[in-house]
Formats: C-alpha cells, sequence, structure tokens
C-alpha cells in the first residue's frame, strides 16, 4: 500500500511530463490506473497555492492535469463495511462546517468495484450529514447546482481520501474537478 494524500488524473499522453512536474511538491507514485498517479504532501494548502501559481504560468500543463485531488483525511479499508464507517465518521467532522449549508457527495472510486458503488457510497454519505445536520437543529440540503460546499471522496484500491471544499475553494482552484 502507498501512503499518498492527493490523487492526481492527467489527460490523455501528458502522464510522464505531468507525473515529473509534480515531483517538485512531494514523493509521486503510479497509481496503477490508467493515467492515475498519488503523491504524499506535507502541507495540502502550500501545495494547492504553489500548483495553482505553476497553472497559472503554464496553459499547456492546465490542459494536461484532468483532475487534482488532496485529501484532508486518508484512510485504509478493508471492505465496503470498514470504508463506510471511516467514511462516515470522517464525514461527520466537519458538520460545524456544514451547518444550513447546500452540498453533495462526489466519489471517484478505482478499485473495489465488487464491493463498492460510487452512486450508493454518495448516497449513503450524503444522508448520514443531512440526518445528523437535522438532529442538529441546522438542516442542510442537496443539490447539484451551485452547492455551497462538496465533499469529495476518492479510493485508490483500499485507501480512500476525503475532502471537503467550499464554493469559493472550488472557484479559486478551478483544477479540482470535481464533478
Amino acid at each position: 500500500m502507498v501512503d499518498w494524500n492527493v490523487v492526481v488524473t492527467v489527460r490523455e499522453d501528458a502522464f510522464t511530463r505531468v507525473f515529473r512536474l509534480f515531483s517538485e511538491f512531494g514523493k509521486v507514485r503510479r497509481a496503477g490506473y490508467y493515467n492515475v498517479f498519488v503523491l504524499k504532501v506535507e502541507d495540502r494548502r502550500r501545495f494547492l497555492d504553489s500548483l495553482s501559481g505553476l497553472l497559472a504560468t503554464d496553459p499547456d500543463l492546465l490542459k494536461a492535469v484532468s483532475r487534482v485531488m488532496p485529501a484532508e483525511i486518508v484512510f485504509t479499508f478493508q471492505d465496503r463495511e470498514s470504508f463506510e464507517a471511516q467514511a462516515r465518521a470522517a464525514a461527520l467532522e466537519w458538520l460545524p462546517r456544514l451547518a444550513g449549508m447546500s452540498l453533495h457527495v462526489r466519489m471517484h472510486r478505482r478499485g473495489f468495484h465488487e464491493q463498492i458503488s460510487s452512486p450508493d457510497e454518495e448516497r449513503f454519505l450524503a444522508e448520514a450529514i443531512l440526518e445528523r445536520l437535522e438532529d442538529r437543529g441546522t438542516p442542510g440540503r442537496i443539490t447539484f447546482e451551485d452547492p455551497d460546499a462538496i465533499l469529495d471522496v476518492d479510493t485508490v484500491d483500499n485507501r480512500a481520501g476525503l475532502a471537503l471544499w467550499t464554493r469559493e475553494e472550488l472557484s479559486r482552484y478551478p483544477f479540482l474537478n470535481l464533478d
């Protein structure tokens, strides 16, 4: 198992170039999936700001990078049940930030096809969040049209990373490409 906290998806024919460039940010490893690699960065915010600056000065690189997802919370799981338990616990840590907000959950899964369904897990996490927000008296709502926040979940085999992104962060970092 590779320790990572960022998943990167690259467009056709740019893998080698982007892989090398991202090695400036941390330890980079192939993920074992077409045009996907992972890396470990020390400071997520500094990584995002540095990458944003680099992409602003290199339009070809921006075209080559399909999606970047730096995770706030990363964990290892063995099966659907352990994934759901840990993902739910992680998502519920963000309840104070999600109070009264519109949101949706987006999952990008690599591996575990027989055990985990992205739409089912998105629904599972969204329902858990909405239920707890309602219990706290700060109800939220699901929307796919300009939500206040998106909870992003990425898996590579038996490792998962979660991050909560606000509308402002998504605007500041368009290369995240969550939807």
